[in-house]
């Protein structure tokens, strides 16, 4: 597959606590790295999402007494995810892997999400109101680019999330699936069935390296 002048590549979250030890650990999510960066060696236009928590943040279960991490509860924008207290503003789970430092070098752009403490955020185009933006559209388009590829952490959720918004936001969506890693099998299933609903063409890696 051919890259464009018109392309880029969204690298999302690749932080520590994603990684193996973390608080969110995604399994294998390390091990990515390295693709990464040899992925963003390929693309004039690299941007990188972050989460950045306070925390008091909604989503963690330990702000909801008696909640356990990974259930659902109900906020005033819907049914919310409870998780472990991760990449909270500052923390070293929170920083970039360490292994992933060329991408995060080249990116034009960081995106901080999830910083509003009453609304979670997996997308990196919107937070989980759907209605707040993070600015990644407008910037994208100021640098006039039309499709994205996406990689990074995690799959389910973060991945598929800013994946779904792109096409709403008219982008051609491409998702890099073997430099992404999934939290658990049911909602990696659920992300690619998403996929194909809504237009998302899935990849390897090897198709943009050669």
């Amino acid at each position: 597959m051919q890259i464009a002048a018109t392309d880029a590549l969204l690298v999302i979250d690749p932080q520590n606590d994603f990684c193996d030890g973390g608080a969110l650990a995604v399994s294998g999510g390390a091990a990515i790295m390295p693709l990464l960066n040899r992925l963003a060696e390929r693309f004039d236009r690299v941007v990188v999402t972050q989460d950045w928590h306070t925390p008091d943040q909604i989503s963690f279960a330990s702000n909801h007494p008696g909640a356990a991490p990974f259930t659902e509860i109900e906020v005033a924008y819907g049914r919310q995810m409870l998780w472990p207290d991760h990449c909270i503003q500052g923390s070293p789970g929170a920083d970039f892997h360490p292994d992933v430092a060329p991408a995060v070098q080249k990116a034009r752009a960081v995106i901080r999400k999830g910083c509003n403490p009453a609304v979670d955020s997996y997308s990196g185009f919107f937070e989980n109101d759907h209605r707040t933006p993070t600015g990644l559209a407008g910037l994208l388009r100021e640098l006039r680019v039309t499709r994205v590829f996406l990689c990074g952490l995690a799959y389910d959720y973060c991945v598929r999330f800013t994946a779904e918004d792109a096409v709403r936001e008219g982008f051609q969506t491409v998702v890099v699936a073997d430099a992404s890693r999934a939290i658990a099998p049911s909602t990696e299933a659920a992300a690619r069935k998403s996929f194909r609903a809504s237009g998302v063409a899935e990849v390897a890696a090897v198709t943009l390296l050669g």
